[in-house]
């Protein structure tokens, strides 16, 4: 696992160093500790591989122009035997530096060489993390905001993978609390209505299509009609499906229960089939969880009362009027907060600090990253306060806020709606679009941008859809490879990799190159469209690259071989890429 960009960068810090000691040692320089200095790539590469700002900052401690330090370095670098063949001075004193050729021909080589390891890093020093996503409530299947989450948490996941982290990917189930209360309650307003007359009449008229009977009780829901539904109730069609197949298979067991009962038997029947649903769509969705961690698991361990406790004895919560609060004021926030209502009642943020103290402490992960919505904006820094009243490391929660989706048809904006029970789920969405397209769409923004999901653009077979564009370069590679077997033109194992000289071939080998520091920013940024963004610069150098130097018909047998190998080396980075993305390689398009 190596990073020739990284390794060369620290290289030319190396030679840097030695000239600045030789100026030391001349009495040309002052022994003085110098300023830091910057390596940097330069965006024009006609200003050199790399770049060093030594000589600016270097201006006050030698007391002179920067044009003159630079020219004074250059005097005394030494680059026999090194990865750089020439350096200059251009402007004020800008230090330029050009890599040799034999560079660029190992980059190709350590690409073939790693193969299917080629980007990764030691970088995250087997750190353990747990990424949490998605989690989505199970009370109703997902939407498309969940859509974006698992695609990001997914690949984040993969990313940090690749980076050199020991990860898992986990789930949190809600299975307690209001939301499962407003569960059991709809569950038993619509078995209700089902065992009531107009109920009975309507499975009559839809004995045969349960799907029909759900559309026609949902149609009757509206205010003043007869399946009318209060405003705290959840209204989706998948409630009337539950309680239908419930009633299906039970009939009226349930009619003459207590309220309490009959709630408790229909989330008993529901919610196990929910979480089921919910596993199965990510599943399809390319999405496998390590594990699957319910916060009723919080509850019957009483560690939602352990964080109460702890943070009473420690004086960093107090009761007052029959109510537990937390001193948040202590923290920075405008008002405390309660963590147990008067009635006894724990508030939602309490098992989620028990959660997140499982994380840290019970189970010792180094790092929890969770991915949410943007409206727990507010909620983010309640939760940090709480875990390190109770002597959790705050710093070792990262939270990705991910704004919100929007998606578009024909320009204009598709209009979702809760209430209509018509809103647009992650398996709709799955039924509509190519799986690669929403996983690669949804990384292509930063988390924390506002994303305008293009539907028509999905599924568009043209190099405007970034997806189809990265795949269409690499099954464009695998038939180059094929073509040339058919004619009998051999692929070769090995070839003179520095006559990889033309422009286009620098290009695309030096973004080769860069991969494994992008993973590395992606890893460190929490921020995987870094490679949904390098898969697409890599097509695009590819194509230029394919357009501009023909291998096939190349200048000789030689440079045919070198370029087949460049070829190769461009298809494997792809596989690599996507493969952290779990995109599809095609090798035909």
């Amino acid at each position: 696992m190596s990073d020739l960009i990284k390794n060369a960068s620290s290289q030319l810090r190396e030679i840097i160093m030695d000239a600045l000691g030789v100026l030391v040692a001349e009495g040309i320089a002052p022994a003085d500790a110098l300023p830091a200095f910057n390596i940097e790539i330069p965006a024009d590469k006609s200003h050199g591989d790399f770049a060093a700002n030594t000589a600016m900052v270097c201006a006050k401690a030698f007391k002179m122009p920067p044009r003159k330090i630079a020219d004074l370095i250059l005097e005394k670098l030494h680059l026999e035997g090194t990865l750089f063949n020439r350096a200059e001075v251009a402007g004020p004193g800008f230090m330029n530096f050009f890599l040799d050729h034999k560079w660029f021909a190992d980059v190709v080589d350590n690409v073939l060489t790693e193969g299917d390891s080629y980007g990764r890093t030691d970088f995250g020093g087997g750190k353990s993390v747990l990424v949490e996503f998605v989690s989505a409530n199970p009370t109703g299947p997902m939407h498309i905001g969940n859509a974006r989450g698992g695609a990001i948490g997914d690949c984040l996941a993969s990313v940090l993978d690749w980076a050199g982290f020991r990860v898992q990917r986990e789930f949190y189930v809600n299975d307690a609390g209001n939301q499962i209360e407003k569960f059991g309650k709809s569950l038993s307003l619509r078995y209700m209505q089902l065992c009531s007359d107009k109920g009975q009449q309507m499975i009559y008229e839809h004995r045969n299509d349960t799907e029909a009977l759900c559309s026609a009780i949902f149609a009757l829901s509206g205010e003043g009609q007869d399946f009318e539904m209060p405003e705290d109730v959840y209204l989706g069609t998948d409630i009337i499906e539950h309680a239908a197949n419930y009633y299906h298979d039970h009939i009226f067991e349930l009619q003459d229960l207590s309220e309490e009962e009959r709630r408790k038997a229909l989330v008993d029947y529901a919610l196990p089939l929910n979480i089921a649903g919910l596993e199965r769509d990510l599943k399809k969705y390319r999405i496998v969880y390590d594990n699957w961690f319910r916060e009723s698991t919080v509850h019957a361990k009483n560690e939602t009362k352990m964080v109460v406790d702890k943070l009473l004895e420690s004086g960093k919560a107090y009761e007052q009027d029959g109510a537990i609060w937390f001193r948040a004021t202590d923290y920075g926030m405008d008002k405390d907060f309660v963590l147990r209502r008067s009635n006894g009642l724990y508030t939602y943020i309490v098992p989620d600090i028990a959660y997140h103290y499982n994380k840290l402490v019970t189970r010792g992960f180094d790092k929890a990253i969770n991915i949410l919505g943007a409206d727990h904006h507010g909620y983010v820094p309640r939760l940090k306060a709480a875990l390190n009243a109770i002597g959790v490391d705050e710093t070792k929660l990262d939270v990705v806020l991910m704004q919100m989706v929007m998606l578009v048809r024909n320009g204009e904006t598709v209009k979702l709606s809760k209430r209509s029970g018509k809103a647009i789920t992650l398996v709709t969405l799955l039924d509509e679009i190519p799986i690669d397209a929403a996983r690669f769409f949804f990384n292509l923004r930063e988390a924390n941008s506002e994303f305008e999901f293009d539907l028509d653009l999905a599924i568009e077979k043209s190099s405007q859809n970034p997806v189809y564009y990265v795949q269409y370069a690499h099954a464009r590679i695998c038939s180059l490879i094929s073509n040339l077997k058919s004619e009998g033109i051999s692929i070769p194992d090995k070839a003179d990799l520095t006559l990889l000289d033309n422009p286009r071939e620098i290009e695309l080998i030096r973004h080769l190159a860069a991969l494994p520091g992008e993973i590395v920013a992606a890893a460190k940024t929490y921020d995987p469209s870094k490679l949904t963004k390098y898969a697409v610069d890599l097509a695009t150098l590819f194509h230029r690259f394919y357009d501009a130097c023909s291998v096939k018909n190349a200048e000789s047998p030689e440079i045919r071989g070198a370029r087949i190998l460049l070829c190769k080396a461009v298809l494997q980075t792809l596989r690599n890429v996507l493969t952290i993305l779990k995109i599809t390689q095609p090798e035909k398009m």
